[in-house]
């Protein structure tokens, strides 16, 4: 059995990680270098492996990152995109290349033939092409289902070598037995990486800045925050590239290898990586490896590594994939760049959730090509470990081309003058109590009304399962924080209607930019079309119609979205049920608050520390006070769902998941998310996939969603 402290760490580790993967699939904001969310990923594996009763079939280890934005239609792949698992050292280039020859049963002296291709940092997406015409394109998301982003990725033509995103397959076009639009097979998928190369991502960051806008910080969250927009046109200003290097058909294969895909795939007209090599031997690899890093800046595109693929697909085939990655290819992570430099400032940052980071100002220092000044601590326990003062010469590192961080200080060049940092005990951007809570690493302030969180609050407050303000999303939050309309919850119940008028103008404006005519159909013909924005004045309205409707809510969604730490869906819920208004919740101790069904000494101190901050409570009666009138959730005592444990799985036509287990709820039901001897009901919709194959091995009790809503009336 795993003992308290290592549950605690892998729980731990499995929030950072899921915090990571969202940060940086679906809001194109990384949180974590590479190099720190692999040495986390690598910890979690190890301790799983340590204690297979830790791993859980949603843990960061298990699946890939990604979650589909409800943003846009969803798009089942009918293979799974994997992610690759990856290798830092050449022992650990050895041990894959050994795991090939031992899963084969092959001898050790034989060589494997690989592909080898640099890893691209853009955004994995799928083309199907149907009958040799594009049929739909979607992002990777969670690796199962992604983003349909086709009018989006129709917009990516030609630039200079590149001939982007084929709408049609060239008349006659074959190559290596690959796909041709008059001999291809019925279904065609290509993957392959959509990115922005480094001349066009300088330029187009120039022309930002010569229009006073924000330039993008990166290639990589320029290209995925691109071809996310609602609208098309604004994908088309964007100078995007497409990389092709996977292609797969139902049924039996044309290729015997991947490189014989790879050179199909440029004969109907992709790109595919000029870079791209086959080897034979872990030998071959390496070298090229050694070439390619002693390369990487020079190359047009942002790369922090190779890829190496097991070339023989009916090889690829015998070996298969784990969970989340593929058995038969890895990736070959560059060591991060480093130089010395001096810590000029130390200061606490606060973030959109509360949280305080220490961050280093230092003598501007160029990494990887790119100029830096500031520098991640991370928080107040990797502060003191490293022990990095003011004034220090320290070794900072640019890893994974995306967050630099301080690794050490270089304590030999210290002269005597250096200073500690201090953490605040006020927030230095509202002012409030700043905590830190017994086994966290974070300071967090405890202002509802704090500015520099104030916009992702704003966004938790207003969204479907907390107040449901339909139409207010980051951006428009961003919008009312800059411009001073909105300091609180509150606030937004007193934004005047020309105000609201003024917001949607301007934001139909930058939306439209260059190119005029958004609801238009997207180039290359058929696809999904996004609907035109309405005029100003009716998305105004339908802003104060919103609102007016949200003062209405229950109790459940008002305690939900305060943001209260520790607080969600479900806690709130069970608050609800066992005070009835807001003010009781206000007033609870912890001894209240810890009678609670499902609320723990943990939980009931966090709460009581929100709940006792003086602003937080002023927010709440200004809400109060704006005409939100929270109504009590009643609970039917008796019913097929009172008492139960109910678990919902696959796909429901009728209704949202979220209405699902708000009306099981409401009706006197648990729901969980895994199945196991103590589920009394299992909700099976579309493609239900292991949670009904548990239910039916340990004889749970299944309903379709047919039966699902006759319960619901009974």
């Amino acid at each position: 059995m795993p003992t308290a402290e290592a549950a605690r760490r892998a729980s731990h580790l499995r929030e950072r990680l899921r915090a990571a993967d969202h940060a940086y699939y679906v809001l194109d904001r990384p949180v974590l270098a590479d190099a720190e969310y692999d040495r986390l990923m690598r910890e979690l594996a190890a301790l799983e492996e340590a204690h297979p009763a830790l791993r859980t079939p949603d843990s960061p280890t298990q699946r890939v990152g990604g979650t589909p934005s409800e943003r846009f239609e969803k798009v089942l792949h009918r293979e799974p995109m994997l992610s690759l698992g990856n290798v830092v050292s050449d022992e650990e280039l050895d041990e894959f290349d050994a795991r090939i020859h031992k899963l084969l049963g092959t001898p050790a002296e034989d060589p494997v033939a690989y592909v080898v291709e640099p890893k691209l940092d853009g955004l994995a997406v799928e083309l199907v092409y149907e009958r040799g015409l594009l049929h739909h394109g979607a992002t990777r998301g969670d690796g199962v289902t992604g983003e349909d982003v086709t009018p989006n990725l129709r917009t990516i033509g030609g630039l200079g070598a590149n001939r982007g995103v084929l709408a049609e397959l060239p008349a006659g076009a074959r190559g290596d037995g690959a796909a041709s639009a008059a001999g291809a097979p019925p279904r065609l998928e290509v993957r392959g990486e959509v990115l922005l190369q480094k001349a066009h991502f300088e330029a187009m960051n120039r022309r930002l800045l010569a229009a006073g806008e924000e330039p993008f910080a990166n290639p990589r969250n320029a290209a995925a925050g691109s071809l996310r927009q609602l609208d098309w046109t604004v994908t088309a200003t964007r100078p995007l590239s497409f990389i092709a290097y996977e292609a797969l058909v139902p049924g039996p294969q044309p290729w015997a290898t991947h490189w014989e895909k790879l050179a199909g795939l440029a004969a109907l007209g992709f790109e595919v990586n000029a870079e791209n090599a086959r080897c034979r031997g872990l030998a071959e690899v390496k070298a090229y490896r050694d070439r390619m890093a002693a390369r990487r800046f020079e190359l047009p595109y942002d790369t922090d590594g190779i890829v190496v693929k097991v070339d023989d697909l009916d090889l690829r085939a015998r070996l298969g994939a784990a969970s989340k990655a593929p058995r038969w290819a890895v990736a070959f992570k560059y060591p991060p760049q480093e130089e010395a430099t001096q810590v000029t400032r130390i200061f606490a940052s606060v973030g959109r959730t509360g949280v305080l980071t220490p961050v280093a100002e230092v003598a501007p220092v160029t990494l990887g090509g790119a100029v830096v000044s500031r520098a991640t601590l991370h928080n107040e326990d990797e502060l003191r470990r490293k022990d990095i003062r003011v004034g220090d010469w320290v070794l900072i590192r640019r890893a994974g081309e995306v967050i630099p961080e301080v690794v050490k200080p270089l304590p030999e060049r210290r002269t005597g003058q250096e200073r500690a940092f201090a953490f605040p005990e006020a927030c230095p951007e509202c002012g409030a109590r700043v905590v830190r809570e017994e086994g966290e690493k974070a300071w967090r302030c405890t202002g509802a009304a704090c500015p520099a969180q104030l916009v992702g609050r704003l966004t938790h407050f207003a969204q479907r399962r907390a107040m449901d303000v339909d139409g207010l999303g980051d951006k428009l939050c961003a919008a009312l924080v800059a411009r001073g309309l909105v300091k609180d919850f509150a606030d937004l119940y007193e934004v005047r209607f020309e105000d609201w008028q003024q917001l949607f103008a301007r934001a139909r404006k930058a939306a439209a930019g260059p190119a005029e005519g958004a609801g238009e159909a997207p180039p290359g013909g058929a696809g999904p079309v996004k609907r035109p924005a309405p005029p100003p004045e009716k998305a105004a309205q339908n802003m104060v119609e919103a609102l007016a409707r949200s003062r209405g809510t229950t109790l459940r969604r008002l305690l939900f979205g305060l943001g209260i730490p520790q607080v969600g869906d479900a806690t709130a819920a069970q608050l609800a049920r066992a005070f009835g208004t807001v003010e009781a919740v206000l007033d609870a101790d912890e001894a209240a608050l810890t009678a609670v069904r499902d609320v723990g000494p943990e939980v009931a101190r966090q709460v009581r520390a929100w709940t006792a901050e003086p602003r937080n409570r002023e927010v709440v009666r200004r809400l109060l006070a704006a005409g939100v009138s929270p109504a009590r959730e009643e609970v039917a005592a008796g019913g097929p769902f009172a008492g139960k444990t109910v678990v919902l799985t696959g796909g429901l036509a009728g209704l949202s998941r979220d209405d699902a287990k708000a009306a099981i709820e409401r009706r006197g039901g648990k729901v969980s998310g895994s199945v196991s001897r103590k589920t009394d009901l299992v909700v099976a919709g579309e493609e239900a996939g292991s949670k009904l194959k548990k239910a039916v091995e340990l004889g749970v009790r299944v309903v379709d969603e047919a039966g699902f809503l006759k319960l619901l009336e009974e």
